[in-house]
């Protein structure tokens, strides 16, 4: 057990001290993963049997690192431990209490069971979104909402959307159980009723686990509380390790309130705070910490280290968000030229439209680069779709392309319906387009009727695009096809991203360098883009990824962008406390990513949906430039070129 002497005082107390109740704030690198294993050997050095250790977290790639840390610390004794995401754990327990055998729906499976519930009540799912009713009955089952309260819940607020969302979450949960279906929400909300019905079933595994440990318990919503809260008695031997500062998933349904209100729901008089940094440098750590200290609720605590005071944090606001990627790539570019390695560098970024300039600007560098967490610009498929409208009108005979959108969104043809028209441009040796805008004798009356809307619309698209002006011919096609419409009235939360890529379509043909050159050339250089999806040579990449992916990792070089008001904060959040705090937990877990370098970047025009408008820099800007005096004395200077 040598390994102990890597402990620092607050980390070994955190370690050794096993009985009752304890809280840790593991301030960001702080090593919180380390005094988890070092908890556990720790207990199996005092005799605790392992199947009497739980230990639970919220990734498999997560679980899977301790399993392995814990076996080369404590040796085969480790092996034994149980340690496991919430959901795997849950599903353990069911196999084993359960009469009867299920099987667990992943994500598409839930997608298909949705679609069959909106049929039984008549819903067409092309105009309400399986996604988005999935998001809403996970959402319920995280806050362990069965179908007939959630529908009495809405009924009682006389909410007619989460009133129709409620019938077709109880028809869903009535096809699951037909075919022995949990989904993931299930596996911890029947794990709850599993526990609550059979006193003689939890009091066997509350003897088991003695000792329980819950990593990352910021991000626990409120099913997993209960679970954990009903496992703890009566020993109570609970440990949670956690940081109130990083807690930027409530959109999924994590609750804040967990841990900062730990103490009262597990009578824990105190807590211990890990704030000693292993990762980042003192200036980087200090201005991460004047952003936070902003938010009201939180527990207070600042981050300190060993390592050097490093370099200073940059922030430079650039005119334009293409000026901005052109200069981060030749910061870049810079770091490169010093030996670091593109691998070494992240670019961050709130949403996920934001990717678009640094791709451009990164490939024309030739400089390798990933998105993470998401596909390159051109390939999202709202972006596919619109292109796929322009690439018809610039090509009448591309049916490949008019089969795409030919009912997106969905106007009543259906696939029968364009396999008719097929048919009928097969027999007369014509294209799709021909068919659609001129008719044939060989298509049904039923279909000509259903291509009117269609026509119209081409109709006017054929005008505009005979202006040669690719920003106005996209935010035309966007309006009047109903693209723009059907994304605002989504409630799935991937609708605004899908939105916000959109707009970013209209505002990358305004700019400059397309806005006088014909329709035909961009739309080549587009599709030519898209072929080199694997750069060849070097598997070295920088990194694209919005901040909320970059939770968990860190990077020499971090590069945190678009850092005005309305984009970072995010508009939602500017009339909204709460979401202001988290925006602002949001912005420091993206600081804390960093290593040695740090750079803040704004713009002070944007191109939003094709209109440039100008913003003023991010309140984080400001607050992270505040000058501040610690115990490390450290040079706190920051730059603006």
């Amino acid at each position: 057990m040598n390994e102990r002497r890597e402990l620092n005082p607050q980390q070994r107390k955190a370690v050794e001290r096993t009985e009752g109740p304890l809280l840790i704030f593991a301030g960001a690198g702080s090593g919180k993963t380390m005094v988890i294993i070092h908890r556990i050997a720790h207990l199996l050095e005092k005799g605790v049997p392992p199947f009497n250790i739980l230990a639970v977290t919220f990734t498999n790639k997560a679980a899977q690192e301790m399993k392995d840390r814990i076996k080369r610390l404590a040796g085969a004794k480790g092996t034994s431990v149980w340690i496991s995401t919430f959901h795997s754990f849950a599903c353990r327990i069911l196999r084993y209490e359960r009469e009867s055998s299920f099987t667990v729906y992943d994500e598409k499976d839930q997608i298909v069971a949705i679609k069959q519930a909106m049929k039984r009540l008549g819903h067409d799912p092309k105009k309400i979104r399986p996604s988005m009713v999935r998001s809403i009955i996970q959402n319920a089952k995280n806050s362990l909402l069965d179908p007939e309260s959630f529908v009495i819940s809405a009924g009682a607020r006389e909410d007619r959307i989460k009133t129709a969302m409620g019938e077709i979450y109880r028809q869903y949960q009535d096809i699951l159980e037909s075919n022995g279906g949990l989904d993931f929400g299930d596996l911890i909300g029947e794990t709850v009723n599993l526990l609550r019905s059979n006193p003689e079933v939890l009091e066997k595994y509350r003897q088991r686990f003695r000792y329980i440990m819950v990593d990352e318990y910021q991000d626990t919503n409120y099913a997993q509380y209960v679970l954990v809260k009903m496992l703890a008695p009566p020993q109570n031997n609970i440990c949670v390790v956690g940081d109130d500062d990083q807690s930027i998933y409530s959109f999924r349904g994590a609750d804040i309130r967990n841990i900062m209100d730990f103490g009262k729901n597990f009578k824990c008089p105190d807590s211990l705070k890990l704030e000693e940094n292993y990762r980042s440098t003192q200036n980087i750590l200090n201005a991460a910490h004047n952003v936070i200290s902003n938010n009201r609720s939180r527990q207070p605590k600042k981050l300190w280290t060993r390592r050097s005071v490093g370099g200073r944090v940059k922030w430079q606001e650039f005119m334009t968000s293409r000026e901005e990627a052109r200069g981060v790539v030749s910061e870049i570019s810079r770091l490169l030229s010093e030996g670091y390695s593109p691998g070494d560098i992240a670019i961050f970024y709130r949403v996920n439209a934001q990717s678009r300039p640094f791709e451009d600007v990164l490939r024309s560098a030739g400089i390798n680069y990933r998105i993470v967490g998401g596909v390159r610009f051109y390939e999202r498929k709202e972006i596919k779709d619109i292109l796929a409208y322009m690439r018809v009108l610039a090509n009448p005979g591309d049916d490949i392309s008019l089969e795409r959108i030919i009912n997106t969104p969905a106007r009543g043809i259906g696939g029968k319906s364009v396999s008719k028209l097929k048919e009928a441009a097969l027999r007369e040796s014509r294209p799709l387009y021909s068919v659609v805008m001129k008719g044939s004798s060989l298509t049904p009356p039923s279909v000509e009727k259903k291509l009117k809307g269609l026509r119209e619309l081409f109709e006017r698209l054929e005008e505009t695009y005979r202006t040669d002006d690719a920003s106005r011919l996209a935010r035309e096609v966007i309006e009047l096809s109903g693209y723009h419409s059907m994304l605002e009235e989504d409630e799935d939360l991937t609708a605004r991203s899908r939105l916000e890529n959109i707009e970013e379509l209209v505002s990358a043909f305004a700019e400059d360098e397309n806005r006088d050159r014909p329709i035909k050339d961009i739309l080549n250089e587009i599709s030519l883009l898209t072929n080199l999806d694997d750069w060849e040579g070097s598997e070295s990449f920088v990194t694209l990824m919005t901040v909320h992916l970059a939770k968990g990792l860190e990077f020499p070089a971090v590069f945190i962008t678009g850092l005005e008001e309305e984009l970072f904060p995010h508009r939602d959040a500017l009339l909204d406390p709460a979401r202001m705090e988290e925006e602002r937990r949001l912005c420091y877990v993206g600081m804390t990513r960093a290593r040695e370098l740090l750079y803040l970047t704004s713009a002070s025009q944007r191109m939003l949906y094709g209109q440039s408008r100008w913003h003023i820099p991010s309140r984080f800007v400001s607050e992270s430039l505040v000058e501040t005096s610690g115990d490390n004395d450290s040079e706190n200077e920051y730059i603006y070129d």
